[in-house]
């Protein structure tokens, strides 16, 4: 068999101008012709007309927000939604003949959109040490592996607990149950790879790790920032809020490297004005920022704000709200003035004036947001960035009421679920206090490991046992090459699946793959037909009931898998009903309301339409930090620090893309068509460094230690992104993400941040990393 190149795709690059507005027609068309490409038009159409209804399919997509019972369009979904669950619902199969054609060393091979294009896992399967097949295993037996390789550690702490955002309330909090019951409190999640940095941020200043906005707000809110984040291909049903706000009056400010099209205009494909009118400008201002910049903006910001308010004393800060609810300001006024404004236009790239007139609509709005994303979280200094936006947000009392506050927008439909649910290796001793309680076992109280923790655990030789619930681990981790080689050091790797992904081809000496219902289908227990629930953005819990028949009678559920592999491993102590809890998922909710506040009565009220708005103190004004305020806080200048001739990368998805799976090889909205493998390229850095359009060159990777990474052949096109700034598609450039390179104080890996020099592909003036 010939090997299979890493790109699937066999047409060539091209390259259109990008688009200057999202959605419309074309976003019907792509999403129809997708799901009909996987399923059959009645699949289709159950998933789609279901889909982020009462009652029925929950986007396995983004955690977006739906709006109120009542006020949902007939199809509220959006093009990639679309496209997400009925890739889930697709009728292709992998079956053991599969398996028998494709060893792992082809699979290894093929790509990411290969490999997700086979179809639904339909079987348990085993690769034994030795083995480079997949071959069938019986459910007991394989749950009967999993149980005697953890019986068999020496500690706890050698095996690892994963968890992706596309797992339920309900099996998450079972796993982290069995997690903890086992003995150990290694729980890393996605969460730390995507919003670590605004849970640490958040808690720090607020004292929760949460956002304080609704739907509601974001229609109300005068002004709205949206700072390095994507709403037209990461959460797009963000535009109709949006296009709601911009009806109501408000102006939009948009922080980005890359001018991207939802940012520019919106064509609602649910509004006839979508479909043959020009929709609705979003953002008022677009500010090209510099990568890595936005901690200087809003220290800029904050300055001009305070010296405002020398000119007009008592004008321009909310006294009332900094005395009664904040705690730090003076230190914080004080430190707030050393800024220097060389430093501010260095780091950012913009003028001084045109910070000014930011400030000047923050002047005019009553009720402000800020929103952000990966392009904030993702950089060494995105904790102290998010710091500096919540200092902003105090500044005029934009906290704890209606139409202002901050707006984490996180990217997988549970992932906040998940922490709510247990799922963070260091929760709390009043969440661990809970479990005791209602359990009657003492749950470790060191803190576990996180991702970038568990990697280099693997590597040290510390970790025997690694199972994911979902996901795709070694795409979505940093430092790709070091990543695998960690994974293969396990005894045994374990994935909860619907389809192939590249963690599958990452053995470990022993490895496993647990096909699992997806979202989109039936699931029936001893119990009856069951529903599960999930957390969106904004902090609402509400079901969601598969309507599809499964891919396989031998699937079983996540709750189902993980229930028996606990009754295997633990036996009889501690007294857990996991019986029960397999059987009715209602019995797990039952014990989830004794535990998170919030969920008291949890499966009434989540029967409700619309679900539970779990509280936020913040919205009560109780801000539970040590000090039972608003922290404001002192955050020192900083930014990437890039050598000449040399250029700063950040990672990004493209359209066509959902977390570490490409659909197609197009990016439609940045004019990408037919590979991924491209760098986008400022045309005078283009210029500058010698290359021309649609050259091949190496991205290498240039870290503090010296050591150089590379992601070999890529293809120059120039972009209108910022000078010095370059951005390429992830997860084929997550190997130049060193694994060392993270946030302070979140630990959450820095992939917006690389420091990269371009080389002719093929021609290595340095050795290749070790």
């Amino acid at each position: 068999m010939p090997k299979p190149s890493h790109d699937e795709s066999k047409d060539p690059l091209t390259v259109t101008p990008p688009k200057r507005w999202a959605a419309g027609v074309p976003a019907v068309v792509h999403a129809l012709e997708y799901s009909l490409e996987q399923t059959s038009p009645v699949r289709a159409g159950t998933t789609l007309l279901t889909m982020n209804q009462v009652g029925g399919i929950d986007c396995p997509g983004c955690a977006w927000a739906d709006p109120a019972p009542g006020h949902r369009h007939r199809n509220e979904y959006c093009e990639n939604g679309a496209k997400h669950i009925n890739d889930e619902a697709t009728t292709r199969r992998v079956t053991a003949d599969f398996f028998r054609e494709h060893p792992v060393s082809d699979l290894a091979q093929r790509s990411d959109m290969w490999l997700n294009h086979q179809g639904r896992l339909t079987e348990p399967v085993v690769k034994w040490p030795g083995s480079d097949i997949y071959e069938p295993i019986s459910w007991n037996d394989a749950i009967g592996l999993l149980a005697e390789e953890l019986t068999s550690l020496d500690s706890p702490d050698e095996a690892v607990f994963y968890t992706s955002g596309r797992a339920s309330n309900e099996a998450a909090f079972v796993l982290q149950l069995f997690a903890r019951a086992f003995g150990t409190n290694n729980l890393p999640d996605c969460s730390n790879m995507c919003h670590e940095s605004s849970g640490f941020a958040l808690h720090e200043t607020l004292g929760t790790g949460k956002g304080t906005v609704s739907l509601e707000d974001l229609h109300h809110a005068d002004l709205i920032f949206l700072v390095g984040q994507n709403p037209a291909s990461n959460h797009p049903r963000q535009l109709s809020a949006l296009e709601q706000a911009k009806r109501n009056g408000a102006r939009i400010i948009a922080v980005n490297p890359l001018p991207e099209a939802g940012l520019l205009r919106f064509k609602n494909p649910q509004k006839a004005g979508g479909i043959i009118g020009n929709g609705v400008r979003i953002a008022d201002r677009f500010l090209h920022i510099r990568c890595g910049g936005d901690l200087a903006l809003f220290q800029g910001l904050n300055r001009l704000l305070l010296e405002a308010e020398d000119d007009r004393p008592g004008g321009v800060l909310d006294h009332d709200f900094i005395r009664t609810h904040t705690s730090g300001f003076e230190d914080f006024s004080r430190h707030a003035r050393t800024i220097g404004w060389d430093d501010i236009r260095s780091a950012t790239g913009l003028t001084r004036e045109e910070i000014e007139k930011v400030r000047d609509d923050v002047l005019r709005s009553e009720r402000v947001i800020v929103c952000w994303a990966m392009g904030v979280t993702q950089h060494k200094h995105g904790v102290a960035t998010i710091r500096e936006i919540v200092n902003f947000l105090m500044l005029r009392g934009n906290l704890g009421r209606a139409g202002a506050g901050a707006c984490p927008v996180r990217g997988h439909s549970n992932v906040q679920g998940d922490r709510t649910m247990g799922i963070w290796e260091r929760m709390p001793d009043s969440f661990l206090d809970a479990l005791q309680q209602e359990f009657g076992f003492d749950p470790p109280r060191a803190h576990g490991l996180d991702s970038v923790n568990a990697i280099r655990a693997m590597r040290e030789g510390r970790i025997r046992f690694f199972l994911a619930l979902a996901g795709n681990f070694v795409r979505a981790a940093p430092d790709s090459a070091v990543t695998e080689e960690a994974m293969r050091t396990c005894r045994l790797t374990a994935h909860i699946s619907t389809k192939l992904n590249r963690s599958h081809t990452v053995c470990g000496r022993t490895a496993l793959i647990l096909p699992t219902l997806g979202r989109t289908e039936r699931d029936f227990q001893a119990g009856g037909e069951q529903f599960v629930t999930v957390e969106n953005s904004m902090s609402e819990v509400h079901v969601s009931r598969g309507r599809l028949k499964p891919a396989s009678k031998l699937l079983l559920s996540e709750v189902a898998i993980l229930c028996r592999l606990a009754r295997r491993t633990l036996g009889a102590e501690p007294r857990i009903p996991w019986d029960a809890f397999e059987a009715d998922y209602g019995a797990i909710r039952d014990r989830i309301s004794r535990i998170v506040p919030g969920l008291h009565d949890f499966n009434r009220r989540v029967a409700r339409p619309g679900g539970i708005r779990l509280p936020n103190p913040v919205n009560e004004g109780v801000y539970p930090t040590p000090a039972g305020k608003a922290l404001f806080t002192c955050n020192d200048f900083d930014m990437p620090r890039v050598p000449e001739g040399h250029l700063l990368l950040q990672t990004l998805r493209s359209h066509d893309q959902w977390n570490t799976i490409p659909y197609t090889p197009n990016d439609r909205y940045r004019g990408i068509h037919g590979s991924r493998r491209v760098v986008l390229l400022n045309r005078a850095d283009v210029t500058g460094l010698g290359l021309t359009e649609g050259e091949h060159v190496d991205l290498v990777g240039v870290w503090t230690d010296g050591t150089e990474r590379r992601a070999e052949n890529f293809q120059v096109v120039t972009y209108p992104t910022t000078r010095g700034c370059a951005a390429a598609y992830y997860p084929e450039t997550n190997v130049l993400v060193p694994l060392d390179s993270v946030a302070d104080t979140s630990n959450q890996p820095t992939s917006k941040g690389v420091v990269v020099r371009l080389e002719p592909a093929g021609r290595r003036t340095a050795p290749a990393p070790q």
